[in-house]
């Protein structure tokens, strides 16, 4: 998929609703990563950040945090091809998620991208609208995916 348009109004944005609006590019999940992301956060358990260890794990190595690879939603939607949504507002917010599966490990070395469907889009307020994006995360390669989530977004006009 390549930007086909972008989306400048409520009205637009409304009538795509169940679509998917795009794909992000794919980003490979380096050791360096996932090691700075366990330092952030504390979660330094040996799946994550000893690769010795790991490898004599089911995984075969190190793993990827679940939470790194939810983290990383705003960097793999950045650069996304497809639909591109500017709607002019004076802010917008993370509001939360009403749902987040990690369906598959995502192992040192392999690369991920975002695929993207905007599932619903309610006015909240005056000037006030909350989006609510299906989010995807693939792996390379692989049959599931890393992550399933419902993430939710508050745009303010």
């Amino acid at each position: 998929m390549t930007t086909t348009k972008t989306v400048g109004t409520i009205d637009e944005l409304r009538a795509l609703v169940g679509t998917e609006l795009g794909v992000g590019p794919w980003v490979e999940i380096t050791q360096g990563r996932v090691n700075a992301f366990a330092d952030v956060t504390g979660d330094d358990q040996f799946i994550h950040v000893d690769p010795e260890r790991a490898a004599k794990t089911p995984f075969g190595g190190t793993i990827a945090h679940g939470y790194l690879t939810l983290s990383l939603l705003p960097l793999l939607s950045r650069d996304r091809d497809g639909v591109q949504v500017d709607l002019k507002q004076k802010m917008i917010v993370n509001y939360g998620l009403n749902r987040v599966r990690f369906v598959a490990p995502v192992k040192v070395g392999a690369r991920i991208r975002l695929r993207t469907t905007l599932q619903a889009l309610d006015e909240v307020g005056p000037d006030a609208y909350q989006l609510t994006y299906g989010q995807t995360v693939e792996i390379e390669g692989g049959e599931r995916p890393a992550l399933v989530a419902e993430s939710l977004t508050r745009a303010y006009l």
